[in-house]
């Protein structure tokens, strides 16, 4: 689809025919659309939501929102069934799920609701899927083939890569998934920045490049969510969001396997870069589940300035 298509097709075509346009595998683009479909059913739970907690927390010591569970246990099952998924793995759960017969090509990681802390405030929040071929205890770039993040907001949105570029649907009145923007390309410089992190836990050298940035009149974007904030530099089409190493966890907050690497993948196939600050996310193994580290991504320009700064250290 290196071309594009007119706009009179823009305006009609669905995930499944942009899919097969693209050349993405028979049953790769199945998948997609199943998960694609499966967020319209986190979504309705979303919507039908009480908000109140679960009563206890999840491995990490997190309080989880028993929508969280919810979300966890609608991907688990609409996976079983889909045929094509061997393993299946998400924040939630502290072991690798085997779902199929043994012989199925795909492992799916999932953080099934990012952001989910946010539902009460009404802010938007979303679900990010990795798609893999072989083993996920590997690096990413050696074995993810697509991944993909739902944003629920005051529109339902879908954002995915096959490691044929970048392309946002969004959810139409008739429940299909319809064309929005394709081939989205991140500038080689944006204008804003998402932070993670308080302030007073900074390393002095994350700390100088942040005051780097607000000289240069960077306009600060955070909403607590990663998946509405790498949204926003995404279809901004620039700039950086960072949750950093901090003074008592040098490893930062959000884990490599289920959030970094699937939004890397995005990232660099919309023309950006992933970092933890000194070597590319998808070059970093996976080791273990809960797996953490810090992350830099976005815009090439401020991801490689931010190189810069903290080599300083």
């Amino acid at each position: 689809m290196g071309e594009g298509i007119s706009d009179y097709n823009r305006c009609i075509i669905d995930l499944r025919r942009h899919m097969w346009l693209a050349g993405v595998e028979v049953e790769l683009r199945r998948l997609i659309w199943q998960i694609a479909v499966t967020g319209k059913y986190i979504s309705a739970k979303i919507h039908e939501s009480n908000r109140k907690l679960a009563g206890f927390r999840n491995i990490y010591g997190e309080e989880q929102l028993s929508l969280d569970r919810s979300a966890d246990e609608i991907l688990k099952i609409q996976l079983q069934f889909s045929g094509f998924v061997r393993e299946y793995t998400s924040e939630e759960s502290d072991s690798v799920i085997k779902i199929g017969q043994g012989d199925e090509k795909y492992f799916v990681t999932a953080d099934p609701l990012d952001g989910s802390s946010l539902v009460d405030t009404n802010l938007s929040i979303g679900t990010i899927i990795g798609i893999h071929k072989e083993s996920i205890f590997a690096e990413g770039r050696k074995t993810m083939v697509a991944a993909m993040y739902i944003t629920y907001g005051p529109l339902i949105t879908m954002v995915y890569t096959a490691g044929h570029g970048v392309h946002e649907f969004v959810l139409n009145r008739e429940g299909e998934y319809v064309l929005s923007e394709e081939n989205i390309t991140l500038k080689e410089r944006g204008s804003i920045y998402s932070l993670g992190g308080l302030r007073k836990d900074w390393t002095p050298e994350h700390l100088r490049y942040v005051e780097y940035l607000e000289d240069t009149g960077y306009k600060l974007r955070y909403s607590g969510g990663f998946v509405p904030d790498i949204n926003q530099i995404l279809i901004k089409k620039g700039g950086i969001f960072t949750y950093p190493a901090l003074k008592k966890s040098p490893h930062g907050k959000l884990r490599l396997l289920f959030e970094l690497q699937p939004v890397a993948f995005i990232a660099e196939q919309a023309g950006g870069l992933a970092t933890d600050g000194k070597k590319d996310i998808l070059s970093l193994k996976v080791e273990e589940l809960n797996q953490r580290c810090p992350i830099y991504i976005g815009s090439r320009f401020e991801v490689e300035k931010a190189r810069e700064f903290l080599a300083k250290g």
